[in-house]
């Protein structure tokens, strides 16, 4: 990621190859050689070995489950719980674009909230959804972005912020959730403590380094023939508080949905979060079936079949059709006005 214009931020001029242009390269209109179309084909082979992977599990652990069931708990949530899913589900992608706008500010580029919120929703909704976060969600702000003047390499760099603050957000909630769980909320997940202890230390011990290297590292990292440009150390709290309570609050929508005192929330969220890192790592678009799969399999005591299941069916409902359903017609309704004023200056300019 390169720095932004703002003198605290600055950094020291490379000629090496920033790491954002990787994304603008990846953008579709490129030729490609048979090997790398090779290449791409059987990485598209493996979501679905780990779909099918996941639909085994699924069915294993949900055969005997009914319809009925699954809609008794949903009818146990009453409107509070609904409301609270989508509430929460609205925060989280609020806090999105908070860390959208600090990104963009780093990269040297100024909008207004309103604008800059409006583009985060609809990239991220679709983005989730989709798969290929990182290259999804980059394309859609590019097109959103481009009527206001950013350019795509600042594009590339905000989304790679973006990215940054999920990992860092998601690392510092994982790893505080497993350690701070008590052994006997443990005890009811498939994480054993001495597992869940190593990970949570490892994980924080990442995200101190990362802010340790902001803060002395003032230049450039260089690896693999790329240059990372480093955020100042204001900058990188940023990322991982936000991101931190971004991941939490998308956590709690599942969990809220559970029946009360099924799980206690410290252990949900560990399990919460490698239960998503699997389902992204997958490439499945969404993480679907995958995420599930492996927090079911996490979580096997939390509570009964039929209640993870509507807590899960809940949360995609809430966090990815709703949303992904209200940044399509949006970004259909801003297609279709470019090109109505598209239209309209061209008959104005034929009529002088």
């Amino acid at each position: 990621m390169r720095k932004p214009l703002s003198p605290p931020d600055r950094a020291v001029p490379v000629a090496d190859h920033p790491i954002e242009d990787d994304i603008v390269q990846a953008l579709p209109g490129r030729e490609t050689s048979l090997r790398t179309l090779i290449w791409r084909w059987t990485l598209r082979l493996v979501p679905l070995v780990l779909l099918s992977a996941a639909a085994l599990v699924l069915w294993r652990q949900y055969q005997d489950l009914s319809l009925a069931d699954v809609a008794l708990e949903i009818r146990r949530w009453g409107p509070g719980a609904i409301l609270a899913a989508l509430a929460l589900s609205a925060v989280s992608f609020l806090l999105m674009g908070v860390v959208e706008k600090v990104g963009l500010r780093w990269m040297g580029a100024n909008l207004p909230w309103g604008r800059t919120l409006a583009t985060t929703f609809i990239a991220s909704a679709i983005a989730h959804s989709l798969g290929a976060n990182l290259l999804v969600s980059g394309a859609v702000r590019a097109r959103l972005y481009d009527r206001h003047g950013i350019k795509v390499s600042q594009v590339a760099g905000a989304t790679l912020f973006q990215s940054f603050s999920f990992v860092v957000g998601i690392s510092t909630l994982a790893g505080l959730g497993l350690l701070l769980a008590s052994h006997d909320e443990l005890a009811r997940s498939a994480i054993a403590t001495p597992v869940a202890r190593a990970t949570g230390a490892v994980l924080l011990a990442g995200v101190t380094a990362y802010i340790l290297t902001c803060t002395f590292h003032r230049r450039p990292l260089h690896a693999f023939g790329r240059t990372l440009a480093l955020p100042s150390p204001g900058t990188a709290l940023v990322q991982l508080v936000v991101g931190a309570i971004d991941n939490a609050t998308a956590a709690a929508i599942i969990w809220i949905l559970l029946p009360p005192g099924a799980v206690d929330y410290l252990a949900f969220v560990g399990a919460y979060a490698i239960a998503l890192v699997a389902g992204l790592a997958s490439t499945v678009p969404a993480g679907a079936g995958v995420f599930e799969s492996m927090l079911s399999a996490l979580l096997p005591r939390a509570a009964p079949p039929a209640a993870l299941a509507a807590a899960f069916l809940g949360y995609r409902l809430s966090y990815f059709v709703l949303p992904l359903l209200v940044a399509v017609a949006a970004l259909a309704g801003h297609t279709m006005s470019r090109a109505y004023r598209a239209r309209q200056s061209q008959r104005d300019s034929l009529k002088r």
